[in-house]
């Protein structure tokens, strides 16, 4: 963390200075530079190729770094008026409008600005992520035989045994695929499973971007509601009866957004449900390794429990790593796996080896497994630390569950409140949150919030920002 603000400091002092030298002038060297901010060549180098990416200088190797040139001038804008008429053109055919809004999506992806408390990121804080291991990883991964080879389009066979392990009961590595990370996971799945035009069953609320995938997919998203024990199981029959869907996409475990799990009596009837539905169910376990310390013995994925294959199962390291760490799996039975597997293949030819090497790397090491358990012990006091400050700030906004796996809280507004409002007036007071709305692939029965406690520096950031969500409270209810 020391190195990236020195980085971005340097790269400041640097940004101001440029004025000082002609276009094409020639910066001080890099000891120059090493020397007069006491900083190390690393982090010069860093800075200067920041400044290079916004264009602003020119690095030549051998030679130094030299102010840019100024840019000539833009050519005439053309008019891109023709596609919307091109885009459109065939969509009276459609059912669904397959125009994709990746706003719910960007929310938790996009970086607050300077000085706003994230609690609306969807990652781990960096000083969570293991990344010492993964770089020592990824150091021995571009070491073995082969690592820059092309890998087999299903994957390395020592991960999809892997993968295969962490799911269990009778699945094995040849029922997995390895993808490149969970959105793209649960795009192929939804596009093998549903014509265009088809109903999808979806909890409610659920997360943002399968309803994204869904809509752009021209599928129609069709919203099952949830309690703290998960989906309804009467309501999920009703809901295959009224429209004949043949795919439901859940998350049993810490569901997104509210962090219920599925309640074990309630585990077999929607196996059972589905298979007399002729469904499929599409699980995605996506924080099975973000559990708390204090959770208990988790449930084992619906996968394990099906020999039928109703389930196709999406898990991923991406959660438990860094964003960048895109390394997930699918797991069927049956055709579907044939079909899964030729839409991966069309869309993306494989996973690049280097990062399913990293991977393998990465889980067999002793860090491993000492990282799952520093997160856990983490995770659980910055969901205590938020629930306490969150009570005693804020006893107006109703926090029906407490999750014991996850990295975020599901608030309740109080009735009449105005999401946008909040949520406008909370950038003011320096926090980001995320709206509920989004959430909801029909009329949301309230306004609500989503805080996640897992992006923030630490404890004292997290009641930083509930004091500050307070005021954007104190001016919106």
């Amino acid at each position: 963390m020391q190195e990236r603000s020195s980085v971005d400091e340097l790269a400041e002092q640097l940004r101001r200075e440029l004025d000082r030298y002609s276009p094409g002038g020639k910066l001080p060297s890099s000891r120059v530079l090493v020397d007069r901010f006491r900083v190390s060549p690393v982090t010069v180098s860093r800075a200067l190729a920041q400044l290079a990416a916004e264009g602003l200088v020119v690095t030549r190797p051998g030679a130094g770094a030299f102010r840019a040139r100024p840019r000539t001038a833009a050519t005439a804008t053309g008019d891109t008026s023709w596609q919307e008429v091109a885009l459109s053109a065939d969509g009276a055919a459609d059912l669904v409008p397959r125009s994709v809004d990746a706003s719910g999506v960007l929310v938790s992806l996009a970086a607050p600005p300077p000085g706003v408390i994230e609690f609306n990121g969807g990652y781990l804080h960096p000083s969570l992520q293991p990344e010492r291991a993964m770089s020592a990883a990824l150091a021995r991964a571009g070491r073995r035989p082969g690592a820059w080879g092309r890998p087999p389009t299903e994957g390395l066979p020592e991960l999809r045994e892997w993968f295969a392990r962490t799911i269990g009961g009778a699945v094995t590595a040849a029922e997995v695929l390895i993808t490149a990370g969970g959105q793209s996971a649960l795009t192929t799945a939804l596009r093998a499973l549903a014509p265009p035009g088809a109903p999808v069953l979806v909890e409610s609320p659920t997360y943002p971007g399968m309803l994204a995938i869904a809509r752009s997919a021209g599928l129609r998203p069709v919203p099952v509601p949830v309690d703290p024990d998960g989906v309804k199981p009467a309501l999920l029959a009703d809901a295959f009866r009224a429209t004949g869907a043949r795919v439901f996409v859940c998350q049993p475990l810490f569901q997104n957004p509210t962090g219920a799990v599925l309640a074990p009596e309630r585990r077999g009837e929607v196996l059972r449900i589905a298979r007399e539905a002729g469904a499929f169910v599409v699980e995605d376990d996506f924080v099975r390794r973000l559990v708390h310390e204090d959770a208990g013995p988790l449930p084992r994925p619906l996968a394990a429990d099906d020999p039928d294959g109703v389930v196709v199962h999406v898990g991923s390291l991406t959660k438990a790593t860094s964003p960048s760490f895109r390394v997930s799996a699918l797991a069927a039975r049956g055709p579907v796996l044939q079909r899964l597997r030729a839409i991966q293949i069309v869309d993306t030819f494989f996973v690049p080896r280097p990062l399913q090497e990293a991977a393998l790397e990465l889980v067999g090491s002793p860090a491993w497994p000492r990282h799952l358990r520093s997160i856990s012990a983490e995770l659980k006091a910055r969901r205590d630390t938020m629930t306490t400050a969150l009570r005693l700030e804020l006893p107006e906004l109703s926090l029906p569950h407490v999750p014991s796996g996850g990295y975020h809280l599901w608030l309740r507004l109080p009735d009449g409140t105005a999401e946008t409002a909040l949520t406008t007036a909370a950038l003011r007071a320096g926090v980001a949150v995320t709206p509920g709305r989004p959430y909801f692939s029909a009329e949301p029965p309230a306004g609500h919030l989503r805080l996640s406690f897992a992006a923030v520096a630490g404890p004292q950031e997290i009641q930083e920002g509930v004091r500050r969500l307070r005021t954007a409270c104190e001016e919106v209810l």
